[in-house]
C-alpha cells in the first residue's frame, strides 16, 4: 500500500511534524521548513466549506445566478459561509 505524500498548504513543503491534536482531537502538524514563520495546520478540512472543490462549486454556482440559501442547501454548507466567503471575492475583485 502506498502512502501519499502530506504537503505543507503555506509553502508545499513535505518536511513535517506532528504537533499535537485539537481540541476536537484531530491531528495538528507544523513544517519544519516554514517553522519560525507560521504556527500549525491540519491536513483535512474540518468543514468542507472550505475545501477548494466546494469554493469552486460556490463560485460556479453565483456565476449562473444562484441564491445564497439555495447554494447552501445544495452545498450543505452554512448560508453565512456561502456569504461571507462571496463577499472576499468580490473585494479581491475590485483591487
Amino acid at each position: 500500500m502506498m502512502t501519499p505524500v502530506l504537503h505543507c498548504p503555506p509553502c508545499q513543503g513535505t518536511d513535517r511534524v506532528r504537533q499535537g491534536k485539537t481540541p476536537l482531537g484531530k491531528p495538528r502538524s507544523r513544517c519544519r521548513e516554514t517553522s519560525g514563520q507560521g504556527g500549525t495546520f491540519r491536513l483535512d478540512d474540518s468543514y468542507p466549506g472550505q475545501s477548494p472543490h466546494i469554493n469552486e462549486q460556490r463560485v460556479a454556482m453565483a456565476m449562473h445566478a444562484s441564491g445564497i440559501r439555495d447554494t447552501a442547501r445544495l452545498l450543505h454548507i452554512s448560508p453565512t459561509t456561502v456569504s461571507k466567503e462571496l463577499k472576499k471575492r468580490h473585494l479581491r475583485s475590485t483591487t
